[in-house]
Protein backbone atom coordinates (compact mmCIF):
# COMPACT_ATOMS: atom_id res chain seq x y z
CA UNK A 1 0.00 0.00 0.00
CA UNK A 2 1.73 3.20 -0.94
CA UNK A 3 1.00 6.71 0.77
CA UNK A 4 1.04 10.22 -0.21
CA UNK A 5 1.38 13.50 1.60
CA UNK A 6 -0.96 16.20 1.05
CA UNK A 7 -0.40 20.03 2.28
CA UNK A 8 -2.56 21.55 4.87
CA UNK A 9 -2.81 25.19 4.93
CA UNK A 10 -0.86 25.59 8.23
CA UNK A 11 2.46 24.27 6.07
CA UNK A 12 2.14 20.98 7.86
CA UNK A 13 1.80 17.58 5.80
CA UNK A 14 -0.58 14.48 6.32
CA UNK A 15 0.45 11.01 4.95
CA UNK A 16 -2.38 9.29 4.04
CA UNK A 17 -2.65 5.61 2.74
CA UNK A 18 -3.57 5.18 -1.33
CA UNK A 19 -5.91 2.07 -1.20
CA UNK A 20 -4.66 -1.19 -3.40
CA UNK A 21 -6.40 -1.37 -6.42
CA UNK A 22 -8.50 -4.71 -5.37
CA UNK A 23 -9.59 -2.71 -2.40
CA UNK A 24 -11.73 0.15 -4.30
CA UNK A 25 -12.62 -2.86 -7.18
CA UNK A 26 -14.30 -4.49 -3.88
CA UNK A 27 -16.24 -2.05 -2.67
CA UNK A 28 -17.73 -0.99 -6.00
CA UNK A 29 -18.60 -4.71 -6.43
CA UNK A 30 -20.60 -4.00 -2.76
CA UNK A 31 -22.28 -0.85 -4.20
CA UNK A 32 -22.91 -2.75 -6.88
CA UNK A 33 -24.55 -5.64 -5.18
CA UNK A 34 -26.31 -2.83 -2.89
CA UNK A 35 -27.86 -1.45 -6.16
CA UNK A 36 -28.54 -4.83 -7.70
CA UNK A 37 -30.92 -5.74 -4.78
CA UNK A 38 -32.65 -2.70 -4.82
CA UNK A 39 -33.21 -2.71 -8.00
CA UNK A 40 -34.73 -6.16 -7.65
CA UNK A 41 -37.26 -4.87 -4.83
CA UNK A 42 -37.80 -2.10 -7.07
CA UNK A 43 -38.77 -3.85 -10.03
CA UNK A 44 -41.23 -6.18 -8.03
CA UNK A 45 -43.08 -2.44 -6.66
CA UNK A 46 -42.98 -1.38 -10.03
CA UNK A 47 -44.69 -3.67 -11.79
CA UNK A 48 -47.29 -4.32 -8.99
CA UNK A 49 -48.27 -0.76 -9.25
CA UNK A 50 -48.05 -1.49 -13.55
CA UNK A 51 -50.70 -3.47 -13.22
CA UNK A 52 -53.47 -0.41 -12.38
CA UNK A 53 -54.58 2.10 -14.72
CA UNK A 54 -52.47 4.93 -12.53
CA UNK A 55 -49.74 6.38 -14.68
CA UNK A 56 -46.44 5.25 -13.53
CA UNK A 57 -44.21 7.13 -15.05
CA UNK A 58 -43.37 9.09 -12.36
CA UNK A 59 -43.53 6.44 -10.11
CA UNK A 60 -40.98 4.50 -12.04
CA UNK A 61 -38.63 7.42 -12.00
CA UNK A 62 -39.34 8.42 -8.27
CA UNK A 63 -38.46 4.16 -7.31
CA UNK A 64 -35.34 3.97 -9.50
CA UNK A 65 -33.73 7.72 -8.48
CA UNK A 66 -31.95 6.93 -5.42
CA UNK A 67 -29.65 4.02 -7.83
CA UNK A 68 -29.04 6.86 -10.16
CA UNK A 69 -28.20 8.94 -7.02
CA UNK A 70 -26.63 6.27 -4.78
CA UNK A 71 -22.95 7.37 -4.18
CA UNK A 72 -23.88 11.05 -4.35
CA UNK A 73 -26.27 10.96 -1.12
CA UNK A 74 -24.43 8.03 0.56
CA UNK A 75 -20.84 10.26 0.07
CA UNK A 76 -21.89 13.95 1.18
CA UNK A 77 -24.39 12.26 4.14
CA UNK A 78 -21.54 9.34 5.71
CA UNK A 79 -18.85 11.98 4.86
CA UNK A 80 -17.24 10.73 1.63
CA UNK A 81 -18.23 7.07 1.89
CA UNK A 82 -20.56 4.53 0.43
CA UNK A 83 -21.77 1.15 1.94
CA UNK A 84 -18.63 0.15 -0.29
CA UNK A 85 -16.36 2.40 1.02
CA UNK A 86 -17.30 1.82 4.40
CA UNK A 87 -16.88 -1.81 4.64
CA UNK A 88 -13.55 -1.83 3.12
CA UNK A 89 -12.38 1.40 4.93
CA UNK A 90 -12.23 3.63 2.07
CA UNK A 91 -13.33 7.15 2.28
CA UNK A 92 -13.32 10.36 -0.24
CA UNK A 93 -11.57 13.27 0.90
CA UNK A 94 -10.20 16.42 -0.86
CA UNK A 95 -6.56 17.15 -1.99
CA UNK A 96 -5.61 19.17 1.27
CA UNK A 97 -7.05 16.22 3.01
CA UNK A 98 -10.55 17.70 4.55
CA UNK A 99 -14.25 16.68 4.03
CA UNK A 100 -15.37 17.58 0.07
CA UNK A 101 -17.19 19.96 -0.70
CA UNK A 102 -20.56 19.19 -2.22
CA UNK A 103 -19.52 20.99 -5.78
CA UNK A 104 -17.04 18.29 -5.68
CA UNK A 105 -18.97 15.46 -4.89
CA UNK A 106 -21.32 16.24 -7.47
CA UNK A 107 -18.60 16.73 -9.76
CA UNK A 108 -17.26 13.02 -9.05
CA UNK A 109 -20.76 11.48 -9.02
CA UNK A 110 -21.52 13.08 -12.94
CA UNK A 111 -17.96 11.33 -13.86
CA UNK A 112 -18.56 8.16 -12.40
CA UNK A 113 -18.24 6.52 -15.72
CA UNK A 114 -16.57 3.16 -14.88
CA UNK A 115 -20.18 2.46 -12.57
CA UNK A 116 -22.40 4.00 -15.71
CA UNK A 117 -20.44 2.51 -18.46
CA UNK A 118 -20.07 -1.05 -16.59
CA UNK A 119 -23.89 -1.32 -16.74
CA UNK A 120 -24.29 0.12 -20.34
CA UNK A 121 -22.02 -2.49 -21.26
CA UNK A 122 -23.46 -5.21 -20.07
CA UNK A 123 -26.69 -4.30 -21.41
CA UNK A 124 -25.40 -3.87 -24.98
CA UNK A 125 -23.14 -7.17 -24.89
CA UNK A 126 -25.76 -8.90 -24.17
CA UNK A 127 -27.83 -6.94 -27.02
CA UNK A 128 -24.98 -7.79 -29.51
CA UNK A 129 -25.11 -11.28 -28.56
CA UNK A 130 -29.08 -11.09 -29.67
CA UNK A 131 -28.12 -9.59 -32.91
CA UNK A 132 -27.02 -5.88 -32.33
CA UNK A 133 -26.58 -3.09 -35.05
CA UNK A 134 -22.88 -1.74 -35.36
CA UNK A 135 -24.05 1.70 -33.19
CA UNK A 136 -24.24 -0.90 -30.31
CA UNK A 137 -20.55 -2.08 -31.25
CA UNK A 138 -19.77 1.65 -31.35
CA UNK A 139 -20.78 2.24 -28.16
CA UNK A 140 -19.24 -0.74 -26.49
CA UNK A 141 -16.16 0.40 -27.89
CA UNK A 142 -16.44 3.85 -26.61
CA UNK A 143 -17.67 2.60 -23.08
CA UNK A 144 -14.28 -0.41 -22.88
CA UNK A 145 -12.10 2.83 -23.64
CA UNK A 146 -13.74 4.68 -20.62
CA UNK A 147 -13.36 2.13 -18.61
CA UNK A 148 -9.53 1.27 -19.68
CA UNK A 149 -8.59 4.93 -19.07
CA UNK A 150 -10.30 5.17 -15.65
CA UNK A 151 -8.39 1.90 -14.90
CA UNK A 152 -5.48 3.02 -16.36
CA UNK A 153 -5.36 6.29 -14.32
CA UNK A 154 -6.45 4.70 -11.11
CA UNK A 155 -3.79 2.36 -11.00
CA UNK A 156 -0.61 4.25 -12.80
CA UNK A 157 -1.54 7.85 -10.88
CA UNK A 158 0.27 8.69 -7.57
CA UNK A 159 -2.94 9.45 -6.23
CA UNK A 160 -5.06 6.61 -7.59
CA UNK A 161 -7.39 9.13 -9.21
CA UNK A 162 -9.90 8.61 -11.82
CA UNK A 163 -11.23 11.10 -14.58
CA UNK A 164 -13.76 12.01 -12.32
CA UNK A 165 -11.08 12.27 -9.04
CA UNK A 166 -8.80 14.66 -10.97
CA UNK A 167 -11.33 16.90 -12.22
CA UNK A 168 -13.29 17.10 -8.60
CA UNK A 169 -9.39 17.69 -7.10
CA UNK A 170 -10.34 14.79 -5.03
CA UNK A 171 -9.10 11.45 -3.61
CA UNK A 172 -9.40 8.32 -2.44
CA UNK A 173 -7.88 7.02 1.37
CA UNK A 174 -7.46 4.07 3.16
CA UNK A 175 -9.02 4.92 6.85
CA UNK A 176 -9.23 2.68 10.03
CA UNK A 177 -12.68 3.55 11.60
CA UNK A 178 -13.30 3.96 15.31
CA UNK A 179 -16.62 3.59 16.90
CA UNK A 180 -15.14 6.46 19.08
CA UNK A 181 -14.27 8.87 16.32
CA UNK A 182 -15.62 11.38 14.98
CA UNK A 183 -16.03 11.14 11.30
CA UNK A 184 -16.77 14.82 10.69
CA UNK A 185 -15.59 17.82 12.64
CA UNK A 186 -18.90 18.41 13.93
CA UNK A 187 -19.25 16.96 18.07
CA UNK A 188 -21.63 17.57 20.56
CA UNK A 189 -21.23 20.63 22.83
CA UNK A 190 -22.70 21.46 25.93
CA UNK A 191 -25.71 24.49 25.99
CA UNK A 192 -24.20 26.66 28.59
CA UNK A 193 -20.59 26.19 26.85
CA UNK A 194 -18.26 29.45 26.82
CA UNK A 195 -15.90 29.62 24.18
CA UNK A 196 -12.59 31.03 24.49
CA UNK A 197 -11.56 31.93 20.81
CA UNK A 198 -14.09 33.53 18.94
CA UNK A 199 -11.29 34.27 16.36
CA UNK A 200 -11.86 30.57 15.10
CA UNK A 201 -14.66 31.56 12.97
CA UNK A 202 -12.53 33.78 10.51
CA UNK A 203 -10.77 30.23 9.26
CA UNK A 204 -12.67 28.42 6.54
CA UNK A 205 -14.30 25.12 6.72
CA UNK A 206 -11.18 23.39 4.88
CA UNK A 207 -9.23 25.17 7.75
CA UNK A 208 -11.43 23.99 10.58
CA UNK A 209 -10.92 20.58 8.45
CA UNK A 210 -6.94 20.52 8.12
CA UNK A 211 -6.64 21.09 12.27
CA UNK A 212 -8.60 18.21 12.84
CA UNK A 213 -7.12 16.18 10.54
CA UNK A 214 -3.40 17.33 12.26
CA UNK A 215 -4.97 16.80 15.84
CA UNK A 216 -6.24 13.30 15.13
CA UNK A 217 -2.80 12.67 13.18
CA UNK A 218 -0.60 13.72 15.78
CA UNK A 219 -2.64 12.05 18.56
CA UNK A 220 -2.33 8.94 16.39
CA UNK A 221 1.12 9.32 16.12
CA UNK A 222 2.37 10.77 19.54
CA UNK A 223 3.75 13.70 17.59
CA UNK A 224 3.16 16.35 19.84
CA UNK A 225 5.38 19.01 17.59
CA UNK A 226 3.16 18.31 14.77
CA UNK A 227 0.29 19.74 17.18
CA UNK A 228 2.49 23.16 18.48
CA UNK A 229 3.41 23.83 14.97
CA UNK A 230 0.16 23.36 14.11
CA UNK A 231 -1.19 25.81 17.50
CA UNK A 232 1.51 28.04 16.70
CA UNK A 233 0.45 28.68 13.15
CA UNK A 234 -3.09 28.98 14.40
CA UNK A 235 -2.05 31.55 17.03
CA UNK A 236 -0.34 33.69 15.02
CA UNK A 237 -2.61 34.23 11.81
CA UNK A 238 -5.52 34.74 14.39
CA UNK A 239 -3.39 36.75 16.24
CA UNK A 240 -4.33 34.73 19.71
CA UNK A 241 -1.80 34.73 22.87
CA UNK A 242 -2.48 31.75 25.09
CA UNK A 243 -0.08 29.38 26.99
CA UNK A 244 -2.56 25.95 26.67
CA UNK A 245 -0.77 22.77 25.97
CA UNK A 246 -1.21 22.48 22.25
CA UNK A 247 -3.29 19.45 21.92
CA UNK A 248 -6.09 21.40 24.49
CA UNK A 249 -5.74 24.90 22.41
CA UNK A 250 -6.73 22.79 19.26
CA UNK A 251 -9.57 20.60 21.06
CA UNK A 252 -11.00 23.51 22.71
CA UNK A 253 -10.58 25.90 19.13
CA UNK A 254 -12.89 22.84 17.35
CA UNK A 255 -15.49 23.02 20.34
CA UNK A 256 -15.85 26.65 20.02
CA UNK A 257 -16.17 26.34 16.18
CA UNK A 258 -19.06 23.51 16.80
CA UNK A 259 -20.59 26.14 19.25
CA UNK A 260 -20.19 29.69 17.63
CA UNK A 261 -21.04 27.76 13.97
CA UNK A 262 -24.73 26.72 15.46
CA UNK A 263 -25.65 29.82 17.13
Amino acid sequence: MGAIKVPTNFNIELEFEVPEFFKRLLALVIDMIVQYFYIRIALEIYKSIATADDPIGGIGLTLFLPVMLYHLILEVTLNGQSIGKKVMGLRVVDEMGGKPSISQFLIRWLLRVSDLWIVVLLILVFSLLAGGNSEQLFIVLLGLAFLTTDIVLVVASPKGQRIGDLLAKTIIISVRTRGNIEETVFQEVADNYVPSFHQIMQLSDKDINAIKSILETARKKGDYNMAEAAAAKIKSHLKIESDMPAFDFLDVLLKDYNYLSTK
